[in-house]
């Protein structure tokens, strides 16, 4: 039994056709063709799988010894790959969560312009779900937020007059302890 905390070992994201709108692989040992491999070998995998679940309908899948979650959305296809002995429902959550998420960012209008559009949001919201292949945030909301959070002018503004605020006090301290310790 595989009790390890990497759970997705690739996320895509692919056109109905196949065509690579991002991929993040995170296990070289897992996927050897695809990291030493050619973008050649990579785009074979790839429309293959968009091939084998364009007119599927259900969400999982095992697809070149892989287990596979899957979601079609509009003209989008979203990925998650693991291991044969993966747990499914974990992915399934997983993925269900980033693809919430991407709807949440993008206004409800997910379809492959839009996501062209707003990229780096959704990648941003794949690296909110998902760090190096662990399950990070299992809740849309929660995600969307992180990724959308932008911070405020008056915030910046307390923090810089708080470090201003230390570094005189540090400075103000370490020259009374400098003087303290002179006169001794």
């Amino acid at each position: 039994m595989n009790l390890s905390l990497y759970s997705v070992h690739a996320a895509l994201v692919l056109d109905k056709d196949g065509n690579h709108i991002f991929t993040k692989y995170y296990s070289r040992k897992d996927f050897p063709a695809l990291f030493g491999g050619s973008r050649k070998e990579q785009a074979k995998f790839e429309s293959g799988l968009a091939s084998k679940t364009v007119k599927s309908h259900a969400e999982v899948i095992m697809y070149d010894g892989y287990v596979v979650c899957y979601k079609n959305i509009s003209d989008v296809c979203f990925y998650f790959v693991g291991r044969p002995d993966e747990n499914e429902l974990i992915l399934s959550i997983a993925l269900n969560a980033f693809v919430e998420a991407v709807s949440i960012l993008l206004n409800d209008v997910v379809d492959k312009r839009n996501i062209f559009d707003k990229l780096d949001m959704v990648m941003l919201a794949l690296d909110e779900t998902i760090d190096d292949g662990i399950i990070l945030e299992t809740s849309a909301p929660i995600i969307a937020e992180r990724v959308s959070k932008r911070p405020s002018k008056n915030m910046d503004m307390d923090i810089s007059n708080i470090n201003e605020q230390t570094l005189k006090e540090a400075s103000k301290q370490a020259t009374e302890w400098f003087r303290s310790f002179i006169s001794a």
